[in-house]
């Protein structure tokens, strides 16, 4: 268990006068109070400790095998022990959960809303993937969900109000200590889900000034921002906040990450409930002033038992999702990567495989994916495929295009997919029918070094047939614009879902054996095939 202390930091008081005239968010704020803890006492000095758990970016119900890491039950027993030993104790998820999760065209997030219900999750910011299923299923999941979802700058255009039920800050009173949190959510949603016209992503910095001074202007004494924002846009919100955050809990990338931003920590607790962040806030029982604040981040692995109540409601779901895709389509002599670190930095086994399949079945020359188009983060042993695997890599079941690109756009495409290395940004492509290279120390869009055709230089004025999922074509999504009104030469509305294409292609293969065969190059660097 990796553990952090930030004590005795001085935080200046937040000048409320400020920002007055930017936004009255006074009265969409909530406060509830009903702790009842007496202050512990620290040398003599008496001090309220509160305890905030986190977690983000949770899709699956469970893990792959008892030995891996993550699942609702885990965290059902966690969240229970800690607030045995703290009943100050509150359980946070920044954002990303409904979409996309197993069993996602059969329940449509109902089922994660449930289990959420049943652990006890306190309060939630919204993710991107929260608008995956449109704004009508979105606002069902949000009257199931038995705690507040936070969306400080997603706003209703027709009405200039928070979406839906969605609150923009919520104070909690503790012993008597008035804790506000509020909720950001990346403008990029905007082209990264499918948010109807009328959802607005206001800009998150200028939202976050507002808020916090609406907040302190209705008492709050501690404030945390729970985002789901890339870490560049949480340091500039921490960056003009003037200390004025105890801590902002974020989401969005998938890795752990930690940061301190204008003297205010920032921290990223991977996904899939591997990992559970703990901060223990000492708040001067006198002054209510944030003393210092232990961190610790703890492993959700096997030595968490399950909670059994819960974990019956897992199986149940799981059980109903494998009547549907139990069925064995094929095998594979070779573990398949599914990994998510690995398919949004390099070439990989399943990215070819994947992209094979897309440019056989359209008949096209070249194939392009991006790498967030691949999900279960996981190896898949060599052994039996089933649909259920098929449906978990590919759970956005998303529809394929084939599209008409010349070979100017095509490279412009490679360089937005090599734009952001080093981020695990899903933009990072998969190919088949190509090989290129790049040059990670050169400037953005002038990375890519050299692209081939089918062992042809790349011509820019000469048309390719392009095989690329209906995200990135329809709606520009993971930045790439460049593919926006393309010649559409098969029909969007009959057009197969890259889940239909690879199970036929692995049904008809009966036994696949990808490999890395060198696709993508590194300038510099040796490449392992």
């Amino acid at each position: 268990m990796l553990n952090f202390s930030f004590s005795s930091r001085v935080w200046q008081q937040f000048l409320s006068g400020v920002l007055v005239g930017l936004l009255a968010l006074g009265s969409a704020s909530t406060s509830v109070s009903g702790w009842a803890e007496q202050p512990a006492t620290i040398q003599g000095r008496p001090f309220i400790h509160i305890t905030l758990l986190q977690l983000n970016d949770v899709y699956q119900l469970a893990p792959a095998t008892p030995a891996e890491a993550g699942g609702f039950a885990r965290i059902a027993t966690l969240r229970k022990r800690i607030a045995a030993e703290n009943p100050n104790t509150l359980l946070i998820l920044a954002g990303d959960t409904l979409s996309p999760a197993p069993g996602g065209k059969l329940f449509y997030g109902k089922q994660m809303v449930d289990l959420w219900n049943q652990v006890g999750l306190d309060l939630a910011a919204l993710g991107n993937h929260e608008f995956d299923y449109g704004n009508d299923i979105l606002l069902k999941r949000l009257q199931e969900s038995k705690f507040p979802w936070l969306g400080a700058n997603v706003i209703d255009k027709t009405t200039g109000k928070p979406f839906g039920t969605v609150l923009p800050s919520v104070i909690k009173e503790i012993n008597g200590v008035k804790v506000g949190f509020f909720g950001l959510l990346t403008p990029d949603t905007q082209n990264a889900s499918s948010a109807g016209p009328n959802v607005a992503f206001n800009d998150p910095t200028y939202t976050a000034c507002a808020t916090v001074s609406a907040l302190r202007r209705q008492g709050a004494e501690i404030i945390v921002a729970v985002t789901h924002l890339t870490m560049d846009e949480d340091k500039r919100v921490a960056q003009n906040m003037n200390q004025s955050l105890a801590l902002i809990m974020g989401g969005h990338e998938h890795s752990f990450l930690q940061s301190v931003a204008a003297g205010i920590p920032i921290y990223k607790v991977g996904s899939d409930a591997r990992t559970l962040g703990r901060y223990d806030l000492w708040i001067d029982a006198e002054t209510h002033r944030l003393n210092s604040m232990d961190v610790s981040m703890i492993p959700v692995d096997t030595s968490i038992p399950n909670d059994p109540t819960v974990e019956a409601s897992v199986n149940a779901y799981l059980t109903q999702i494998e009547a549907g895709l139990g069925e064995t389509i094929g095998q594979s002599t070779v573990p398949l990567n599914a990994l998510q670190a690995d398919n949004r930095s390099r070439e990989t086994n399943l990215g070819n495989l994947l992209a094979d399949a897309y440019r056989a079945h359209l008949k096209t020359d070249v194939a392009l994916l991006n790498g967030g188009s691949i999900r279960s983060n996981k190896v898949y042993p060599a052994g039996p495929i089933t649909r259920k695997d098929v449906a978990n890599i590919l759970q956005f079941a998303g529809p394929v295009l084939k599209v008409e690109v010349s070979g100017k756009v095509l490279k412009q495409a490679l360089e937005n997919g090599v734009s952001r290395l080093g981020e695990e940004a899903g933009r990072f492509p998969q190919v088949s029918g190509l090989q290129f290279s790049y040059d990670p120390q050169k400037p953005v869009q002038s990375r890519v070094v050299s692209v081939k055709i089918n062992g042809l230089p790349l011509q820019d004025g000469k048309p390719y047939t392009l095989a690329v999922p209906g995200y990135l074509v329809l709606k520009g999504g993971d930045d790439y614009s460049m593919l926006k009104g393309l010649k559409i030469l098969n029909d969007p509305q009959e057009a197969p879902s890259d889940s239909e294409i690879v199970q036929t292609a692995i049904q008809q293969a009966k036994t696949v054996a990808p490999k890395v065969e060198g696709r993508i190059q590194v300038v510099g660097k040796p490449n392992k095939i």
